[in-house]
């Protein structure tokens, strides 16, 4: 590594963010930068057990609260959100002042995280956020925020295969590259152990109210189920429940090793676990998160290209599973993380 650092800031909402920086570190370590983690909450406790040896910064939380109507909750909640915004680019801007090897910024949308000092690069695969009669105005607002940065990194491929209209950046000002799957995984083979694997991951009441119903719906499986909560926690744990292994959480490698040995995986819709399972060329059955239209936007739209089916947590059932064999399973998108996408990060 060089003396050259490079911030990496994903949001804290879910693991998601956190997870498809992976790549984004690595990468940077690859090429002789110096990444220094910045978040909050598990996406910096995730990211710290990933990388022990790396600096971190302990930005502000949104502390945002949910309810079952997570839009309307959101929008109560703007004032306290644009409050911890405005203390994030405090923070960043008094690092940068004090660390003059600082040539540039990765913010994974977070919104503060940006600096006139040196290049700052957003990354989203959802320029245009969907959030029902209000998706005009929601995604003006996100594109007025990415016209701020310097550039826009996009994860999917140039025809938007999994993104769809999501990641349509026709209209924003600022240069955009799509980038290919940001994913922490790669294509390995190994032999299949498992039956189902089940990856949880979300708003934890959520999180639990799925990993509740799948309980329930494989007591009585006669298969080999693994259970990950997606509860990232400082000590590892591992119990077993009605024959079901159940981990809080795993890093990213021994992730890996359970997917590549796992027939058919159960999981939220999520962008980044696309990513990750798509790159595994895996057979997917998705539970989207109630009320959140980009998850289940995503899911209806590899479903159409009849890639992996999927069901409403409320009316899904195991017979549900039977669908996907009539599927053809998600496909690989190449990474494209070229050392060229480097070059725009000099001191201003």
């Amino acid at each position: 590594m060089t003396n050259k650092k490079i911030i990496v800031a994903p949001l804290n909402w879910g693991l998601g963010h956190a997870a498809r920086c992976v790549p984004i570190i690595r990468f940077l370590l690859e090429n002789k930068y110096t990444p220094v983690i910045a978040s909050d909450g598990k996406s910096l406790l995730f990211l710290q057990q990933e990388f022990p040896d790396l600096e971190s910064i302990e930005l502000p939380s949104y502390g945002i609260s949910y309810a079952k109507n997570l839009k309307t909750s959101l929008f109560f909640q703007i004032p306290k959100i644009y409050r911890a915004i405005k203390e994030e680019k405090r923070v960043i801007e008094k690092y940068i002042a004090n660390n003059k090897t600082v040539v540039g910024v990765i913010s994974d949308n977070r919104f503060g995280v940006r600096s006139s000092k040196v290049i700052s690069v957003y990354i989203t695969h959802q320029v245009n956020v969907l959030s029902g009669l209000t998706t005009v105005v929601s995604s003006k607002i996100h594109q007025r925020i990415i016209n701020k940065f310097d550039q826009c990194w996009i994860p999917d491929s140039n025809d938007q295969i999994v993104s769809g209209e999501l990641s349509n950046a026709q209209k924003l000002k600022t240069p955009y590259q799509y980038i290919g799957a940001l994913s922490r995984f790669s294509k390995q083979s190994l032999p299949i152990k498992n039956d189902v694997l089940i990856i949880l991951s979300g708003i934890e009441f959520q999180r639990k109210s799925l990993e509740t119903k799948l309980l329930n719906e494989f007591e009585d499986y006669n298969g080999k189920v693994v259970l990950v909560q997606g509860k990232i926690e400082k000590q590892q744990t591992v119990k077993e429940q009605n024959g079901i292994k159940i981990y809080n959480y795993l890093l990213s490698s021994d992730l890996e090793n359970e997917i590549d040995q796992s027939e058919l995986i159960i999981c939220r819709s999520g962008y980044s676990s696309i990513m990750d399972l798509s790159v595994k060329e895996k057979k997917v059955f998705f539970i989207p998160t109630e009320n959140q239209p980009e998850q289940e936007y995503l899911a209806r739209n590899l479903e159409k290209q009849n890639l992996a089916p999927f069901s409403s947590e409320k009316e899904f059932t195991i017979d549900k599973l039977n669908e996907v064999r009539n599927y053809n399973g998600l496909k690989d998108i190449n990474i494209s993380l070229e050392k060229e996408l480097l070059s725009l990060f000099e001191r201003k």
